[in-house]
């Protein structure tokens, strides 16, 4: 009997450690699909009471994405998939609201043609949907569209420590379409090369592809730096060669402090424009952190459109002070003050309105806040 039970119970048990050893592999197997997302609402002051309540000035491009003031805001609301396998990625990327149709601006309404009429189209929701094919454990081959590997920022407001965005990333390419190739180098640094439809569109307004290159590598730990380039001919009717070079790297000093910088410099009709941003982010508490960016940002040949009240070119000086608060998991608070200072104009030429609806300051201050949910 005793014999009986003892072999009960070492059956029993070997059971259960199957039992569980499946039961460990079954919970180590992730899923190859994700779904996530965020939605982000602001509401900004502005200290020139602006009659238009808008943050836009003279030219209509001052602030990329948060431009208006004085009432609440639903910037933009994403919906991320993700397929992923040994060999292939598959990310659909949708996006809905004001800031999602400004960041596609390049598909004009998403209008297209059905049966010779107009008709609304969905493309200004694509924010990105594209295939990566890993070929090798070195090569993969992406195609579709794709957001922009130029520039320090991005347009999802969960990623950047600032809310409003930067000057350079306002007058540099948002996304691509095209297809792409990256080439690991070494452990630590990869080569891309590519063909795009021009800048900012799905389609290509003439019958010459744009090119698309980067390097990055990693010199140390926590140090990344990315040398970036694009061309495309953007004519139509004549040659209007676009050529932006852009440097972007990051480098966590400490645990809790992080030192970024992002500089351009483009040109197109033999006329240039570029520009400087330096960021310093520092985590304060498990809960708390400051962020701070100061921009230059140089126009004054006027090929960008971020130009003065008198059609030329112009230059700004930003700065901008961002809080982070983490008041949960899926819950950001980014409180904000921000500062933009333009070149001074000839007197009632100013870059920006006052309360009267003239222009007559050359520079603004907004503080404000947003509040950003993500899943």
């Amino acid at each position: 009997m005793r014999k009986s039970f003892f072999t009960v119970l070492s059956l029993f048990t070997v059971v259960n450690v199957f039992a569980q050893d499946a039961t460990t592999k079954s919970e180590e197997k992730k899923s190859p699909f994700t779904f996530s997302g965020y939605v982000d609402t602001y509401f900004f002051g502005n200290f020139n009471a602006p009659k238009s309540k808008s943050n836009l000035g003279a030219s209509g491009y001052e602030r990329a994405f948060d431009q208006k003031v004085g009432q609440f805001q639903v910037g933009l609301a994403q919906t991320k998939m993700t397929y992923s396998t040994d060999k292939v990625d598959g990310v659909i990327d949708l996006t809905f609201g004001n800031h999602g149709d400004l960041g596609n601006y390049g598909n004009a309404l998403g209008r297209v043609l059905v049966g010779g009429k107009e008709a609304t189209g969905t493309a200004l929701a694509i924010k990105q949907a594209y295939l990566t094919w890993k070929a090798t454990d070195k090569l993969s081959i992406t195609a579709g569209q794709w957001g922009t590997h130029i520039g320090y920022e991005v347009i999802d407001a969960p990623v950047n420590y600032n809310y409003s965005l930067s000057n350079l990333f306002n007058n540099g390419p948002f996304y691509h379409t095209g297809l792409k190739a990256t080439v690991a180098t070494s452990a630590k640094s990869s080569l891309t090369f590519g063909l795009v439809n021009g800048i900012d569109s799905k389609d290509d307004n003439n019958s010459k592809l744009g090119t698309m290159a980067q390097f990055y590598v990693s010199p140390a730990e926590g140090w990344n730096l990315y040398v970036n380039w694009i061309g495309s001919d953007e004519g139509v009717d004549a040659k209007s060669y676009y050529s932006l070079f852009d440097l972007t790297t990051s480098y966590q000093i400490t645990e809790k402090f992080l030192l970024g910088v992002n500089a351009a410099y483009g040109s197109q009709d033999k006329l240039n424009w570029g520009g400087a941003a330096v960021y310093a982010q520092a985590s304060l508490s498990d809960k708390f952190g400051l962020g701070v960016r100061y921009e230059y940002f140089d126009n004054k040949s006027g090929i960008r459109a971020l130009k003065n009240r008198e059609g030329n070119g112009t230059s700004v000086n930003s700065f901008t002070l961002t809080g982070n608060v983490i008041i949960s998991d899926n819950l950001l608070f980014k409180p904000e003050f921000r500062i933009d200072s333009y070149a001074k104009s000839k007197a009632g030429m100013a870059q920006f309105e006052d309360k009267d609806g003239k222009y007559t300051k050359d520079s603004q201050s907004t503080f404000g806040g947003a509040l950003i949910f993500k899943f």
